[in-house]
């Protein structure tokens, strides 16, 4: 045994009966001369407890005298753990790990965390199996995307990836990660990347799939619920920061007749004032004409990109970014290609990535990796890695961008996330609601939806394509796609032709209904949104900021913001967007309106700038041209001019819009949006202060922030006429309402 790891090493001798506690090391404890060493007996196990920080424990299993993995899959390596208290050479079976007590026990094998006398969570290990128990105390969340119901208690989960039916069509794709999360302030992340889960209403359990004695649990720790997210940010990787342009909305191609028509699109989206960002083009494969030659070729498609290059640059200079859809041969509904036996293989990422690299030099500004479902979860979370790595050794000045379909704990370092080939329907709305919130709570905060559905049904109305496009402006992906792919743009209602269809069944021979191809007032409401999403992108931008920074999801379920209000634990339908706006979705057909939960404080009506009380559930009225919107009292929202896209300039002030009735703070941060000058101090931060008794609005800027002094910003208070418009200090400013 190694007496020289900072840990505590807790050997367990195995017996026919029962597993009994042998003995404690320590790293503190000198080295002993090897005649005066104990001699661990036959299926001795270690057990090991390090403190990774003052609420992360790793909790670690492995036979005795043998090499054990810190570190697995997803999973940040750290500099030496700390040892617990010292208890030298003794049968002790109890340490201390900060402000709380561990005690050991054996039969069976269970480590309990106490904080003033209050057990916090206990594991428990089957010695004969790979199995791993934890008790429940109210509902648990977690476990990646794909999953529902939202609360996982009374469910199993044979943590499967990829795409399944029959919930693809509602939930999306499975990307199954070994964490739950509790409003109790802990959570639990098992160190194998494969296995499956069970749950009662009072314990779960893991069953490992991978056949080793040697394993890690990692036991998270907070006063809320949050604190354990940021812990378990610090675990498994803070997101990465991605560029502003990515915020903005995209809008997805799939069979492309000709160059003239990709460019028609880009023209209308300006000439029609519906700000944009990105046009995404299909791969040919799973369309007949696509930006490619073929499945998985890396060759532009002659009929469509005669010359790559200047077709790129001209949806440049209408300020479009470009991004590619990318699948390996070997992918391709699940059939086996030759040609893409390289693509099977785990540890392929650099010959892989080559092919990529003529694609990015002719002006190919992001990818959507559809890919992963046949590959390892260690070859998937390598490629979510690649596609980081790669476009910054290409250019180390610009941020990545990488949609994925698949990923493991660890993705958010690397790119987004989108939930699969989901059905046109109102329950698959209702069902992406949730499952943004749940990937949000699982660690991986860049995500959304294909608008409107990727399968058309019947179901797919113009009704229904306005209520997914008013959700998808606040996910954190802001992007149409789907079959019948010309109805998924803004405008597309109002064509009088729905395009190819690309769906079969009796039933499309009548769909869609003629008075529906002729929506004028489909593009109107999108145009509303959009606006929205681009005036309200200063806040989002600083909630990227953020999450960056803790890990903290921008969907946000209610109850990690209120854990102590029992009555927001199961909602699923409604969430935060940042720490300041509630956003009620409508995911019911022909609806006007819908209840709500408000919680505690006082709200804002976004639309009609109306307080309401909270702590109280509520019904709100919205046409199709509207969603429920509410602010709460106290938030400082930072929103910009209406612009066509991201890099757009403006001379118009930042308005910082205060909603009174309760003192707030906000943390408003500005960069290049595109580089990582940010880490040498190119950036803006206002710590923002509202004081609602003296109507005072103090603005500190970060003295490390190298930009931001002398930037012009009019403060508004909602509900009043109240404005002043002022230059930034370079310390701090205070504004009196």
């Amino acid at each position: 045994m190694n007496a020289t790891r900072r840990e505590v090493l807790t050997g367990l001798c195995a017996s026919s009966a029962q597993m009994l506690l042998a003995r404690c090391l320590l790293a503190s404890v000198p080295r002993l001369p090897a005649a005066d060493q104990d001699t661990a007996p036959a299926g001795a196990l270690d057990l090991m407890l390090s403190a990774l920080s003052p609420g992360t424990l790793r909790i670690s299993i492995a036979p005795a005298n043998a090499a054990v993995r810190s570190t697995e899959l997803g999973v940040m390596d750290r500099p030496e753990s700390s040892p617990l208290v010292p208890f030298g050479r003794s049968h002790a079976q109890a340490v201390r790990w900060g402000r709380y007590n561990v005690h050991v026990s054996d039969s069976p094998l269970c480590i309990s965390v106490e904080e003033g006398g209050k057990l916090r969570q206990e594991i428990r290990f089957d010695l004969d199996s790979t199995n791993v128990h934890f008790p429940l105390d109210g509902p648990v969340f977690g476990l990646g995307e794909g999953v529902h119901p939202f609360d996982r208690r009374g469910t199993r989960d044979a943590m499967l990836n990829g795409q399944h039916d029959p919930d693809l069509r509602t939930f999306g794709a499975r990307l199954p990660i070994p964490w739950v999360i509790s409003p109790a302030g802990w959570g639990v992340f098992i160190g194998q990347p494969e296995g499956s889960f069970a749950f009662t209403q009072t314990e779960a359990t893991f069953f490992g799939a991978e056949a080793t004695s040697t394993r890690n649990v990692y036991l998270l720790l907070g006063d809320t619920p949050a604190d354990g997210l940021r812990e378990y940010a610090e675990l498994t990787g803070h997101p990465q920061l991605p560029p502003l342009w990515s915020f903005g909305y995209q809008q997805s191609h799939r069979t492309l007749s000709s160059e003239e028509e990709i460019l028609s699109i880009a023209r209308t989206f300006r000439e029609k004032k519906l700000p944009c960002d990105a046009l995404i083009y299909l791969g040919t494969g799973f369309c007949p004409s696509g930006w490619n030659t073929g499945h998985g070729s890396f060759t532009f498609n002659e009929k469509i990109f005669p010359n790559p290059p200047a077709v790129l640059q001209q949806l440049h200079d209408e300020n479009l970014k470009v991004i590619v859809h990318v699948v390996p041969p070997g992918n391709f509904h699940g059939t086996v290609h030759d040609s893409g036996a390289e693509a099977e293989t785990p540890g392929d990422a650099v010959s892989y990535w080559a092919k990529h690299i003529p694609v990015a030099k002719a002006g190919v500004d992001g990818w959507w990796p559809d890919e992963g479902d046949r590959l390892s979860v260690y070859a998937r979370l390598q490629r979510n890695q690649m596609y980081w790595d790669g476009p910054r050794q290409l250019d180390p000045t610009k941020r990545p961008f990488a949609l994925n379909r698949n990923g493991y704990a660890g993705l958010q370092r690397y790119g987004w996330l989108w939930s699969g080939d989901t059905f046109s329907t109102w329950e698959a709305l209702r069902a992406q609601i949730m499952v943004g919130m749940n990937i949000g709570l699982s660690g991986i905060p860049y995500w959304g939806s294909d608008t409107g559905g990727f399968v058309p049904t019947p179901e797919f109305t113009p009704e229904l394509f306005v209520r997914w496009f008013q959700f998808s402006c606040f996910c954190p992906s802001f992007r149409s796609h789907g079959r019948a792919w010309k109805l998924h743009l803004p405008w597309g209602w109002g064509m009088g032709d729905p395009g190819p269809k690309e769906v079969e069944g009796a039933w499309v021979a009548s769909w869609p209904p003629a008075a529906d191809l002729h929506r004028t007032d489909v593009e109107a409401i999108c145009r509303k949104f959009l606006d929205l999403r681009y005036q309200l992108l200063p806040y989002t931008y600083s909630m990227a900021a953020e999450t960056h920074k803790t890990g903290m999801p921008m969907i946000c379920a209610l109850w990690l913001a209120y854990p102590n209000d029992p009555r927001t634990y199961l909602i699923d339908d409604s969430y935060l967007w940042g720490d300041h706006i509630l956003v009620a979705p409508m995911s019911v057909k022909e609806a006007t309106e819908r209840t709500l939960y408000l919680p505690e404080g006082k709200w804002w009506d976004y639309w009609t700038e109306e307080k309401v009380e909270g702590n109280r559930e509520i019904t709100a009225k919205a046409k199709l041209d509207s969603m429920p919107l509410y602010v709460k009292a106290g938030a400082i929202v930072p929103m910009g001019p209406i612009k066509q896209h991201t890099s757009e300039k403006s001379e118009e002030p930042i308005v910082l819009k205060v909603y009174p009735g309760a003192n707030g703070r906000f943390q408003w941060y500005d960069d290049d949006g595109s580089s990582f000058a940010y880490q040498q101090g190119q950036y803006m931060l206002v710590e923002c202060e509202w004081d609602d008794s003296r109507r005072s609005l103090s603005l500190r800027r970060d003295a490390a922030g190298k930009l931001g002094t002398g930037r012009r910003i009019r403060i508004e208070i909602v509900g009043t006429n109240a404005s002043r418009t002022i230059s930034l200090a370079e310390t701090v400013s205070h504004v009196q309402l």
